[in-house]
């Protein structure tokens, strides 16, 4: 699907950065994909230290995870 959006210049450059892209597209799709991703995550996460749901982890561990997989994504090791 196409679409016009406006961007400025030093955000696009951090996009594109971040995801290690150098095409405009991919960047930003790229960007749109982990920030969903990590909207799914933090969903999950917040049901979890709710008590909605059993996990064996500690909240520090999750928390960890969720920061691991974020540098993971975006490249940010």
């Amino acid at each position: 699907m196409r679409l016009t959006v406006e961007i400025d210049e030093e955000s696009l450059r951090q996009i594109q950065e971040a995801t290690g892209e150098k095409k405009k597209s991919p960047a930003i799709q790229k960007a749109i994909e982990a920030y969903l991703r990590s909207q799914k995550v933090q969903k999950y996460l917040d049901m979890v230290r709710e008590g909605h749901i059993d996990y064996p982890m500690t909240n520090d561990e999750l928390e960890e995870m969720l920061d691991n997989d974020a540098d993971r994504h975006f490249n940010l090791d």
